[in-house]
């Protein structure tokens, strides 16, 4: 069966899908990276969906599972490089995607989980605590 590899940088795993995305696929990559945050200890999670051109709504409710499942293992999620045409498709479908942060590609990705792993601001410097 397929998979699809998860990769470990730092504290963070790093999942790029670069095949079509279906039910039994969908499910093996939340039980995966289910496993490995808890494996690993991780502290963020990335997806980058920039391959997928289309999302249906069971895909749309793994992200959110996964996005939800990571937050209770302490974990945050990131989906990254989504098409205009999935975003639409989204909302046309009613799914909002809850827990779910977004950022255009990788690049900026990896800042938002930065910002969230080490409490440090886009500029690289620490929030205070006063």
């Amino acid at each position: 069966m397929e998979k699809i590899p998860i990769l470990k940088m730092g504290d963070l795993l790093l999942v790029s899908i670069q095949i079509d995305m279906h039910d039994r696929l969908a499910m093996a990559l939340q039980d995966d990276l289910t496993d490995r945050i808890v494996k690993e200890g991780a502290k963020g999670v990335l997806i980058d969906i920039s391959s997928l051109e289309i999302v249906d709504s069971f895909i749309g409710r793994m992200l959110s599972n996964i996005a939800s499942i990571s937050r209770i293992l302490d974990a945050k999620t990131v989906v990254v490089g989504m098409q205009p045409a999935v975003a639409i498709t989204l909302v046309e479908l009613g799914l909002s995607l809850p827990g779910v942060q977004t950022a255009l590609n990788v690049e900026q990705g990896m800042k938002l989980l930065a910002r969230y792993t080490t409490g440090g601001n886009s500029d690289g410097s620490r929030n205070s605590q006063d």
